[in-house]
């Protein structure tokens, strides 16, 4: 598998940010990911929709590897990278491990709820089988990810 350019990142990344804003136009936290192939080609793409399939387990992520082993016809997405607006959570980094993600690129981090710089930093722990290459971008990408998600949480306060 090559690596990603910034630029492609950077790229990929703002589609997953143009679905974590879909995400909270329609309620939901506004988490978004995409899935891409060995090649970069988008084999996925989603928001959460947690309160919309009234599943706790409809994470972006989730859904995007879900999508994506269906249309690879596997549930080894070997090659596959995966570009989130959020660091992703305990639950995501163990299916992220299970699918073989070759690599994971996240624009914010999440203190409290992630799972890779933070809390359990799962690809770390001896009982992680698969560790993918990864990245926390921050940056532009970064601070639009946390202002979505501030001004998402203050309305609701």
């Amino acid at each position: 598998m090559q690596g990603s350019s910034i630029g492609e990142d950077e790229a990929l990344l703002a589609m997953a940010l143009a679905e974590a804003e879909a995400a909270a136009a329609r309620g939901e936290v506004p988490v978004g990911a995409v899935l891409t192939d060995a090649s970069g080609a988008v084999l996925a793409r989603a928001g959460n929709r947690i309160l919309e399939l009234k599943d706790p387990t409809a994470h972006a992520e989730i859904l995007v590897l879900r999508d994506g082993a269906r249309a690879l016809g596997s549930e080894r997405l070997a090659g596959a990278r995966l570009h989130v607006s959020l660091e992703p959570c305990a639950m995501c980094t163990g299916a992220i491990s299970l699918a073989r993600i070759a690599r994971l690129v996240f624009a914010a981090d999440d203190a409290k709820g992630g799972a890779v710089l933070h809390g359990p930093r799962f690809f770390a722990q001896p009982t992680c089988h698969h560790r993918p290459e990864w990245r926390h971008a921050g940056g532009a990408a970064g601070q639009a990810s946390s202002a979505l998600l501030k001004g998402f949480f203050a309305a609701r306060r």
